[in-house]
């Protein structure tokens, strides 16, 4: 056993000791957004880690280095994500300066109607992170045009970013290439088609609902004279300012075909990054070679203005100078390394009180509890999906979500008679999904910063990441769809648990 992998958490941990930290830590939340107006909560964290962690050594009598190695191992499983996320930052400044995405956003300007735009926008990011296998890879590429299109058609940031995130976690958990649709059977006992099969009943009725909520936001949205103009206004404005060109769609492309075809995400972005500089250099017109480098270069580790405003010609109309002031907030400064250090940094400290909290016991103590209060077949899984987004809460990390509750309730699936397909479901329709509805949670994270909108706004207009629960906890209080097997097999598979 390596220094920095888990250790036995002790068994005796009180209930309420372990609460403690949580209690901290939402006091400590409240009072950073609601009474102090911050939208920073990397300290609110800090400080509920050292509570926790204060907790362990004195009243546990867990060593701080123990502690400290518990912290250490929560930041390794997630230092993939961090390095992913600084890439995303360079990819989204290199495809804005190049003018990938002002072109994306003109094209969907004009080929989407207001009034199905939602909807559109769901069904793209559905089909892009089916075929990528990655919510943030689908978010940080068409993910950041469509929010530049849904804002210049005035659709609410809020209900744009939450259909894409609908859509770009459709893919996350049902794709044959996600990391968590791997993880998710693999941590329940069952195949990977089976898992993906058995998917298919809980994730459909969601999408389907998500889709006619979209519809009906969408046909809400006055179209009127005034929305084309300033659909037209924009249009101009970026076309004024950008040459676009079809060479503009082989960045993207190659980026989707290299993911699709399961090259790592990390080398398949930094392609799509330096392609997306080559193409930019050749298409877009700039005074000298060196001056244009050094504003790639600029752009890629964060920010650099493209002065659109100050690019416009004297004695526009308002309808242009508004239109000019909606692209330069959609384009300006956007994407590059500098801007995710933020991100990174509530990661780390989120992953820190993880850390602690799985280290100390504390974490499995407040499982355990629940796990306490299960008394049938619905119970169980209403107890599982809470117990993965209190996870996704607590230990800030989508793969923690899935692996803890995976252990801990794999025997109880069993026991009951219960396929391990329907624990691998149940890990995915809320430990996957729920993600992105916690801020300080990496995905959460990693949303807010690509797309540009918080948590606060989205959460309640990507239905299908809290659809994906509630149906998940009514098929297991109804019974359906919940495959059983036979005694002989339970009891087997059982055997093998114990080894």
């Amino acid at each position: 056993m390596s220094a920095t992998e888990p250790t036995a958490p002790p068994p005796d941990v009180p209930f309420f000791l372990a609460l403690l930290p949580v209690a901290a830590l939402v006091g400590l939340l409240f009072l950073n957004v609601q009474v102090f107006g911050s939208g920073d909560n990397q300290v609110a964290l800090v400080l509920a880690a050292a509570i926790a962690a204060l907790i362990a050594v004195v009243f546990l009598k867990r060593p701080w280095k123990e502690l400290e190695q518990g912290i250490l191992h929560s930041i390794q499983m997630a230092m993939q994500a961090i390095l992913i996320l600084l890439v995303v930052g360079m990819l989204i400044a290199a495809w804005v300066k190049a003018g990938i995405v002002p072109m994306m956003i003109v094209y969907g300007l004009k080929l989407i109607s207001p009034s199905v735009f939602l909807v559109t926008a769901c069904l793209v990011c559905a089909v892009v992170s089916l075929a990528t296998g990655s919510s943030w890879t689908t978010a940080g590429t068409v993910g950041v045009a469509l929010i530049g299109v849904g804002t210049a058609l005035g659709l609410s940031p809020g209900m744009v970013a939450g259909a894409i995130v609908s859509g770009a976690y459709f893919g996350d958990k049902m794709s044959p290439l996600s990391d968590t649709t791997n993880l998710a059977p693999a941590m329940a006992g069952a195949t990977l088609i089976e898992h993906i099969k058995h998917m298919v009943w809980t994730v459909t009725p969601a999408l389907l609902i998500a889709l006619v909520l979209y519809a009906v936001l969408g046909g809400k949205h006055d179209a009127g004279p005034e929305v084309f103009a300033r659909v037209d206004a924009v249009i101009a404005t970026i076309q004024a300012n950008f040459t676009l060109s079809p060479w503009l769609l082989i960045p993207p492309v190659l980026t989707l075909v290299l993911v699709a075809r399961n090259l790592p995400a990390i080398p398949a972005l930094l392609v799509g990054t330096v392609s997306a500089v080559a193409v930019g250099l050749f298409v877009q017109p700039h005074a000298s070679l060196k001056d244009e480098l050094a504003g790639y270069f600029g752009a890629l580790y964060g920010g650099y203005g493209l002065n659109l405003v100050d690019g416009l010609a004297e004695g526009t109309s308002e309808v242009q100078r508004s239109a000019a002031e909606v692209v330069q907030s959609l384009l300006d400064g956007r994407g590059g390394m500098k801007s995710m250090l933020g991100t990174v940094a509530l990661i780390l400290c989120a992953l820190s009180f993880g850390g602690v909290m799985e280290r100390s016991g504390m974490l499995a103590a407040i499982a355990r509890k629940i796990l306490g209060l299960v008394r049938g077949t619905g119970s169980l899984v209403a107890a599982t999906v809470f117990t993965c987004f209190g996870i996704n809460v607590l230990a800030s990390d989508q793969y923690m979500s899935i692996v803890v509750p995976g252990r801990m309730y794999r025997t109880a699936f069993l026991q009951r008679r219960l396929h391990p397909k329907n624990l691998s479901r149940c890990l995915e329709d809320s430990g996957t999904v729920t993600s992105a509805l916690v801020p300080w949670n990496t995905c959460g994270a990693q949303m807010t910063t690509v797309l540009g909108v918080s948590t606060a706004l989205y959460w309640k207009f990507a239905f299908l990441n809290w659809l994906c629960p509630l149906v998940s906890i009514t098929y297991g209080l109804i019974g359906f769809t919940l495959t059983k097997i036979s005694d002989e097999e339970a009891e087997r598979r059982l055997r093998g648990e114990a080894g």
